[in-house]
């Protein structure tokens, strides 16, 4: 089981005591507070998790979609130095600590509970980057000034990917760059992408059912 006794108080603990400091395989540069094989919550289900008033870990995993985004901005600067950036549902906070290593002039991660907002800031210190976390709901907030979006892994779930496709497809029409990484999720819009590079992921079954997942990072289009 998890460790339980300050998660409803202290967030940062319960993270710092349920998952250890690694690199995710496509980015080695960047280290993240991660759950892992030889720790209770990799296997903790979400029933399990509920029971002790936990949303699901996501903020636990580096995921293949946000593994591929984070390394392309890695590596092709050009794409975000000196521009303000949303990295939306962020989970571990991989593509904001991206962007801000490759030169972003301002960086927002946006997540839902307090356990991912946390882990985000834990993540950044622990990379030596500033980011802004912002934690609720920002689809269709007033703010739409961002020059970049990153959206990874977040076409998983249908209620979810009907409330964003639009409002990503919105920021894209307002000439917001819009990127989305993705590993073949079920809610993936089948038009209005352009394929920008391909990524193959590491993995582990006990979360994507292979070793391997090749990860596209898309354009979304208007």
């Amino acid at each position: 089981m998890p460790q339980q006794a300050e998660a409803g108080r202290d967030p940062a603990a319960f993270i710092r005591a349920n998952t250890a400091v690694e690199a995710p395989p496509l980015t080695p540069e960047i280290r993240l507070w991660l759950a892992n094989e030889a720790i209770p919550l990799w296997e903790a289900g979400e029933a399990e998790l509920a029971a002790t008033g936990l949303p699901p870990p996501f903020w636990a995993f580096a995921w293949a979609g946000g593994q591929a985004l984070a390394r392309y901005l890695l590596d092709h600067t050009d794409e975000v130095a000196g521009k303000r950036v949303l990295d939306f549902a962020a989970g571990s906070g991989l593509q904001a600590i991206a962007a801000a290593m490759a030169g972003a002039a301002e960086v927002t991660a946006s997540e839902v509970d307090a356990f991912a907002t946390a882990a985000i800031r834990l993540n950044a210190a622990l990379n030596g980057v500033e980011i802004a976390v912002v934690e609720g709901d920002v689809i269709d907030r007033e703010r739409t000034d961002w020059d970049l979006v990153l959206a990874g892994d977040v076409f998983y779930e249908r209620d979810l990917a009907a409330r964003v496709e639009p409002w990503l497809r919105r920021l894209a029409g307002d000439g917001i760059t819009v990127l989305v990484g993705d590993p073949g999720r079920g809610f993936l819009p089948k038009a209005g992408l352009e394929r920008v590079i391909a990524y193959a992921v590491k993995t582990d079954r006990a979360l994507e059912d292979t070793d391997l997942r090749n990860a596209v990072v898309w354009r979304l289009l208007p």
